[in-house]
């Protein structure tokens, strides 16, 4: 009986190490796979939307072409930014813009939508480029940050040291969080990328990044203190 019991044991720990081995190795794969296959879906149903019927790769080549309502939004993404580029496809912009600022509900969110592209897609941007260490929520507890540019006007007319605009994700989904001000002496800056940031914050602290600059003594009992 002791031998059974130990070999029905080893034969359910080796069962569950090959399914946690499978999982981890499937599922990645699979969920990156449906989220493709989704997009390029709804890219597709979506050009078809605004495309006469006679004109679909239905109609024209006698089979579907998957993933040309996809290249078709990239295509006229880089068809606008060329035109936005020279002078009449940015007075045709300014004046788009004019037009949207004087609708009473629109104005409000075309506003917002454009900072946040402008902070986030703007080539001379400072926000989301640099990974800092905030003690937060209160001394000695340490947590990673963004920051996302450099406190002005009142904010900072009101406060003796600089201050800078900081962006705390949350596990395990990182599009939420908190902003805060916090000192610019107060930020210890880190070495690692935004990418490997956003991983560390997701896994919630099991996928570490590679270590550039390691710690010497001194410095981290300074971040025990």
């Amino acid at each position: 009986m002791g031998m059974r019991s130990t070999l029905g044991k080893l034969i359910r720990s080796r069962i569950r190490r090959y399914f946690l081995a499978g999982l981890a190795a499937v599922v990645p794969i699979g969920l990156t796979i449906l989220v493709v296959r989704w997009t390029i879906t709804f890219m597709d149903q979506l050009l078809l939307r605004f495309v006469p019927q006679r004109y679909w790769p239905e109609e024209l080549f006698g089979f579907p072409l998957p993933g040309i309502g996809l290249l078709a939004t990239l295509l006229l993404i880089l068809f606008a930014g060329l035109l936005v580029t020279n002078y009449f496809g940015r007075s045709l912009l300014h004046m788009s813009e004019r037009l949207m600022g004087q609708i009473p509900l629109v104005k409000g969110i075309f506003g917002l939508f454009r900072q946040v592209a402008h902070t986030v897609l703007s080539a001379d941007r400072q926000g989301f480029r640099k990974v800092v260490l905030i003690e937060y929520p209160r001394r000695g507890i340490w947590s990673v940050g963004f920051v996302t540019g450099v406190s002005q006007g009142e904010v900072q007319s009101l406060t003796e040291q600089r201050m800078i605009n900081v962006f705390m994700p949350t596990t395990p989904n990182p599009t939420s969080g908190y902003y805060i001000l916090v000192p610019e002496v107060d930020a210890r800056e880190l070495d690692m990328t935004v990418e490997e940031a956003f991983k560390l914050i997701i896994s919630g602290g099991m996928v570490a990044p590679p270590e550039r600059c390691p710690l010497d003594r001194g410095e981290v009992k300074a971040l025990e203190k």
